[in-house]
This record gives C-alpha cells, structure tokens and sequence, in this order.
C-alpha cells in the first residue's frame, strides 16, 4: 500500500453486502473484550494459551472496527494483518526484537497488543497516536514508516547491525506483495539473499495495496496455486524441508490443502535464486499455525521468507468483498455498517474527470499512475480509457521513466501522483525527462499539507524539489476551472510540466470547459498598492480571507510558481510591502523565487515570506497546521499589522 490515503467513497450502501439483514449480521456489537484487557503489552500476551488465541484475535478485530468507525482509518489492511502481528508477538519478544512493517497502516493491532489500546481513538488526531508506526511514539516500533517498500531494506541494516555488535536480536519484517512492486525492496531482497543474515520476512499476500496488486510478483503468487506440482508434489516439498525440519515437513505434509507445502527449487522460485529461503504459502489467518510455523523459522540461520495468504478487512464480509471501498473509510456505524455518504466534490474527482474528458478528444493523451487508481480520482479514466491508463504499481521512479519513454515516441503522458510519493522519482524527472524537455505532465496531487496522514505524507516540498530542475514549469491551479486551463495547456505545449492541487474539495465544473491561460501570467484578484498579497492554490483562500474590507491590500492569484510573472512582479515592488504565502516549505519555494527575481530586477522592496516552517509537521487537522505553521487568515493579518496596516487582527 501507499500511503496512507483514502479511497473515494460514495453511496450509502455498503458494497458486497446483500440486504439489511446481510449487513446487520456483518458487525456484531462489541460486546466485551475479555482477553484482550488482560493484554497491556506483548508480556501479557505471551501468558495466554494458544487455544485462546484466535478468541483474542477476533476481540482484537472488534476493537479495530470500534476504532475505525470513527472514519478516516486504515479499516480493511490493519483487519487482514491481525493474526501476523498476533502470531508475531507471541513469538518474539518486543521491543528487544526488532518488528517491523511496511508503510505500516496495517499495524493497528501492533499498536493495541503494544499497550496504546486506549489512545487508539486518538489515531491520526492532534496530539494523538500516528497512523503509521512511529520511533518517536513507541519503543515497540521499530522504524518511522508512510512509504512502501522500505521494510527490508531497514531489516537488512539491522540485521547487519545486530552481528557487527555482537549482539543477539531477532529481525522481523512484515511487507505487503503490493510492496514487492517497489523497485527498493526487490533490491534490498536480492542484497539480503547475498548477505545471508538471519532474519525473518512475512509476506502479507492479499492481493491488494490499495487498487488490485499489479505486475510479474503478483502472477507469480497466483500462480502458484494452479501448478501441477504445487497442488500435488507433497512428497517433493516433504523432502525439500526435511532439511530444515522433520517436525516441520510432516506439519506441511498434513496442513497441504489449507496452508500448502514448502518448496525450493531456484528454477520456479525467484526468492530462491536470490539466495532466500521460501515457506508458503501458508493460511495466514490460522494464528495458531503461524505460531507454530514462526516459531521453528525465527531462528533458522540466514533470511527466511514466510508466505502468508490473507483477507483484507477479515471478518468483516463486505470489507472482503470491497477492500479497496474499505481500505479508508468515511465514518460509518459499526452496529449497521451504514454511514453518511459525503457530497463534495474532490481535487482529485476534479483532475480525474479533466483528464478523461481531455483524453476523449487528444489520442495523445496516456495516463501512469504508481499504484494511486483510486486516490488520484482515475477510476473512471481506466475504464473508459483502458489501452490508454498504466498503473506500474508502487514504483514512481518507474512510472516517470516509462513516461518518458512514451513521450520520445510521441505521447503526451500524465504522471497522476501524490507530491509525497513524487519526491521518491526526482531524479528520473531531472535525469529522463527534464534533459530532453520532454512533454510530460505531472499531475501532483495532495500538495501541501494533508492533515491526518502527517509528516510521512505532507506534500509541502514540491515546489521547491521541482524549482531545482531546468526546463519544469510549475502551475498552482485555483479551482477545477484553472486547472483544466493548465491541463489543457501543457498538453498542447512542449516540455515538462507540473500542476499540483490540495487534498480536499472545489467546486464542480460544467464538461467541457477549457479556459485558454497564458502559462506564466499571474491574476489580479483584489486591488490595492500599500501592501500586497501574492499566493496560489489554497494559501489564496487565506490571502482572500485575509484581505477582506482592507482598502489598499491587493492580493495576487500568483499561480505559476514557475516561470513567475516577472513584468507583473516589478509592478509589484512598487508596493511598500509584498507577502508571499505558499503550503510549501520556506526553504527554496514560492518565496525564494520571488526574492531571487526581485534580487535579478535590482529591486529591494519589503517582503514577508509566510510557507511551512523549516522542521517537519506532524498529524493534524489541515487548519490546525497551516495556523501554527503562519499561514492561515489570521497569521497574515498579524503580519500586516507589523506592516503598519491598520486591521483587525481577528478574522
């Protein structure tokens, strides 16, 4: 999975779900959780039988859906990882070894079962427990983690760090095969199966990120269950582990039709031929086997990987049936299952239905998405346009090259992804696009701050990242009306360009409105000459908010970042002060280029750079960061009262 983002949610009937009566029997009341109060950390865990286990692991399920009904949650993911992290912490001993998981918003039962069960409610709130694992929250989490494919690569350093200093935990790490797609974990594991350290790998096989799993990874899972000696060779996997295990082989050879068998042969296993041990797959929710299983292959020398098959959003039917409708859900009622379907009209939906339309009418036009089908409003795109749309799963730096090489054979490639997941293919932008001004559009979604999802998914350095790279044009659209100008634009212009847009909703937009803009040419929204307010994309509500009823405060729509509207800019400086406001970092964004281009005119005006502090910002509502960031309407009233306007502070 990415992020941690939600998916788009509509209707108030719950998908896979058959009748009221259906639904009303797919979440029961929580009616007690006796087991799990005894549970105050992994120590009590270890106290109870493991008889009692499964018990405890459907408690665990009950609390998640309490939890999650709150809206805004990683549902579907943390219920199909309950009995892996169960069956984890029953075997290891936390925090002295080291457990660790991929982008980690299916860790919610590693948080309850690691004594925060009663701060779950504030998850992804103010003050509150992240939504991703954390090292600054909890002993017990092992890294800082809202990016995928990155588990491995940071249990091969521990592991290494464990034998250089002779010391004697065990490593564990927990990765979804929708990670696998990521080119950094197919590296790490190859430098794993050639170190050879001790360590244990769980592969979460769910099928799922957020949207279906995609790629060669995820056919050779499934296919594995259709060949002839897989479904048959018990004999041939029994010798294969007796190696290992006798114990273990006869287990396999018993458990064949539900958990399957063990094989090794380097010739069909690619985790083989990189040197790795391979398990599985096994029934990943039988917490009970797993125990048993992760118990003889902890301490086996060198990497194991343990194949685990799982549901995402076990236990509840229609999150089964929908887990990508219930990977983020809205609140809902977890008595019924119902919740109150939101009307507003999303960034997101707004590019998506932009680039559908747009694609209608330009043959050119192909879409690339890493993994972000749902997130980035492309539902639809891929339906109406399926020859037309890649998703290359989770592998920006693939999905940037590719559009690149469409565009020397003369597409025109929208790279649809989060400014976040954005940073993670720089160097293909610079390297393989940028040099050769190539015509690709990056379409940047969830730029600036994202609230909920904190620090790991802040978009707040875009601007920046991209103003280092000669030849990218940079746009920060308004409303979904601009935008389709600067869509409109760049596909019909030469070169890279960039529009980025907030996570949060705008106003719909009739079909077919493709307003001609000037790329580069700022919009005068509020005269005014004594001070002037320059922003773009959501800092201008803020500047618009700000100047209201004060004559001689001007506020300028500055939506191009890059190039900047420099005649308009020494207009500007005539003004006794500028202030710029951008949901970008201080450090190298909207700011910077204007006191860069004032530097170049000569000119030496007051100016006042308001952006995003110069430290990371961690979970939040949108509004609560942008206040204490010095953004919002309030902060820039301050600051024009320290500029000698005469205002109200109080907006």
């Amino acid at each position: 999975m990415k992020d941690g983002q939600d998916a788009q949610n509509s209707g108030a009937q719950i998908p896979g779900a058959q009748n009221r009566e259906t639904q009303n029997s797919m979440i029961r009341q929580v009616g007690g959780t006796p087991l799990l109060d005894t549970v105050a950390g992994p120590g009590d865990l270890k106290r109870l039988s493991r008889e009692q286990l499964p018990a405890l692991t459907q408690e665990l399920r009950d609390e998640i859906v309490r939890v999650c009904s709150q809206g805004g949650l990683h549902l579907a993911s943390s219920l199909g990882a309950v009995d892996v992290i169960t069956a984890l912490h029953y075997v290891l001993d936390s925090p002295r070894d080291r457990i660790l998981f991929d982008v980690g918003h299916q860790a919610y039962a590693h948080k309850i079962l690691t004594g925060r069960r009663n701060e779950m409610p504030t998850l992804k709130k103010e003050g509150g427990l992240s939504g991703f694992t954390k090292v600054s929250e909890s002993e017990h989490d092992a890294i800082t983690v809202g990016h995928a494919s990155t588990s491995l690569a940071n249990a091969l350093g521990m592991a290494l760090a464990r034998d250089a200093l002779g010391k004697d935990f065990r490593v564990a790490a927990v990765i979804g095969d929708g990670s696998l797609t990521g080119g950094m974990a197919l590296a790490a594991l190859n430098t794993i199966g050639d170190m050879g350290r001790k360590m244990l790998i769980v592969l979460n096989d769910n099928e799922m990120s957020i949207s279906e799993n995609v790629g060669a990874i995820n056919k050779f899972m499934r296919g594995l269950q259709v060949q002839k000696w897989f479904q048959e060779g018990e004999g041939a996997g029994k010798k294969a582990v007796e190696a290992v295990s006798k114990p273990l082989a006869d287990f396999m050879s018993r458990a064949k039709n539900s958990t399957r068998h063990f094989f090794d042969p380097a010739s069909v296993n690619p985790f083989a031929a990189m040197g790795v041990r391979y398990v599985g797959p096994v029934d990943g929710h039988n917490v009970q086997e797993l125990v048993w299983l992760m118990e003889r292959l902890v301490d086996l020398d060198g990497p194991t990987i343990l194949h685990v098959v799982t549901r995402k959003g076990k236990g509840l039917s229609y999150a089964e049936a929908d887990p990508i409708y219930w990977h983020g859900p809205a609140k809902f009622d977890p008595a019924t299952g119902e919740y109150v379907p939101s009307s507003a009209y999303s960034w997101s939906a707004a590019f998506g239905d932009a680039v559908t339309e747009w694609a209608a009418q330009d043959p050119r036009t192909f879409v690339v998405t890493p993994a972000m089908r749902e997130g980035s409003g492309l539902v639809e795109f891929s339906r109406v346009h399926p020859h037309r749309y890649l998703d290359v799963g989770i592998a920006e730096e693939v999905a940037v090259t590719a559009a690149a090489g469409m565009a020397l054979q003369g597409l025109r490639p929208v790279v649809a992804i989060y400014s976040t997941f954005l940073q993670r293919a720089y160097d293909q932008v610079l390297h393989d696009v940028a040099i050769e001004n190539l015509g690709v559009t990056f379409c940047i979604d969830r730029a600036g701050i994202v609230g909920a999802d904190g620090s790991t998914h802040n978009g707040v350095f875009d601007l920046s990242y991209l103003r280092s790279i000669p030849g990218v044009r940079i746009g920060l659209p308004k409303d979904a009306a601009e935008l389709r100008g600067m869509l409109k634009y760049a596909q019909t212009h030469p070169g890279p360009f960039a529009i980025r847009y907030p996570r949060g909703n705008t106003a719909r937009v009739p079909a077919g409105t493709w307003p001609d803009l000037e790329w580069g040419r700022w919009e005068r929204l509020r005269e005014g000459g004594d001070v002037v307010i320059l922003a773009g994309g959501k800092a201008l509500d803020y500047a618009l908010k700000a100047a209201e009823d004060l004559p001689g405060v001007g506020v300028v729509n500055a939506r191009f970042v890059k190039p900047l509207d420099t005649a308009m800019l020494r207009e500007l400086a005539q003004a006794r002060a500028l202030i710029t406001v951008e949901d970008n970092t201080v450090v190298g964004g909207f700011g910077s280029a204007v006191l860069e281009a004032l530097s170049g005119m000569n000119l030496r005006p007051t100016v006042r750079v308001l952006g995003i502090p110069d430290e990371f910002q961690d979970h939040a509502t949108v509004e609560s960061v942008h206040a204490r960031a010095g953004i919002d309407a309030q902060a820039i009233r301050t600051v024009l009262a320290e500029l000698g306007i005469d205002v109200p502070i109080e907006v």
